[in-house]
């Protein structure tokens, strides 16, 4: 990680969007770990809880042994999809999708992939030290924030689905798909954390922004000349601080 770009962009986030506004946090695969013990749950863990640590400050890494929840495990590359989530999402118990036909055929859909490492690692923005390599960065924001993230991400772009909101679970919105966006030419910066089963482990009135890093690095450079200089934008910063 270029540590000059990582202090640019802290300084001009906290310009733009208020010292109190939330940094956002990365991820990247890699086969080092950053805590000393493997984290190796008991009982059923969601992957979007454990990222309050990380929001907080604390760095993780998970492994396929750590992630026990099945569908996050998979979201994360570390397994293929479990037996019977098709009737699992519509008629079974979280009832998502009107009938596991339905269900099947968006399942067929989802952009599933092995994890190219052992770990996938967590830190906040602030925290990326020079030897980190992340992929995609997640903001985790109120709507007034999303509206300014949302408009940067668009700044540079003449495709009106620069931004995309993919039926997806909590941990797709900002893995799985973040994740295969970053691997193209022109990638496109996720929407998510629409997932009512995630929702408990969110505050209310907070959704995803998930920025593939080199998308993240244009927005970086545009900043100063964008938008976020007028007084319309000015507006809606005061209300932000308050």
């Amino acid at each position: 990680m270029d540590i000059n770009v990582k202090e640019n962009f802290i300084e001009k986030f906290k310009n733009y969007f208020g010292e109190e506004t939330n940094l956002p946090i990365a991820f990247w695969y890699g086969n080092d770990r950053l805590q000393d013990e493997e984290i190796r749950p008991k009982n059923w863990m969601c992957i979007i809880g454990q990222l309050n640590k990380i929001r907080k400050g604390e760095s993780l890494s998970f492994s396929a042994d750590s992630v026990s929840c099945g569908g996050g495990k998979t979201y994360c590359g570390f397994a293929e999809f479990v037996p019977g989530l098709a009737n699992f999402l519509s008629t079974g118990k979280e009832r998502y999708l009107k009938n596991s036909d339905i269900a099947q055929k968006v399942i067929n859909q989802f952009p599933v992939y092995p994890a190219p490492a052992k770990y996938i690692s967590f830190k906040r923005w602030d925290q990326l030290s020079e030897e980190d390599e992340p992929e995609v960065v997640i903001f985790f924001a109120k709507p007034d924030v999303l509206s300014g993230l949302f408009t940067l991400a668009n700044y540079d772009q003449t495709d009106l689905q620069s931004t995309i909101v993919p039926f997806s679970s909590g941990c797709g919105s900002i893995v799985t798909f973040p994740y295969q966006e970053s691997k193209k030419e022109k990638p496109k910066a996720v929407l998510g954390m629409f997932d009512v089963s995630a929702r408990p482990y969110v505050p209310e009135n907070t959704l995803s922004l998930a920025i593939p890093m080199k998308k993240m690095q244009d927005m970086i450079t545009n900043m100063d000349e964008s938008f976020l200089s007028t007084d319309e934008w000015g507006k809606v910063k005061n209300r932000i601080r308050r």
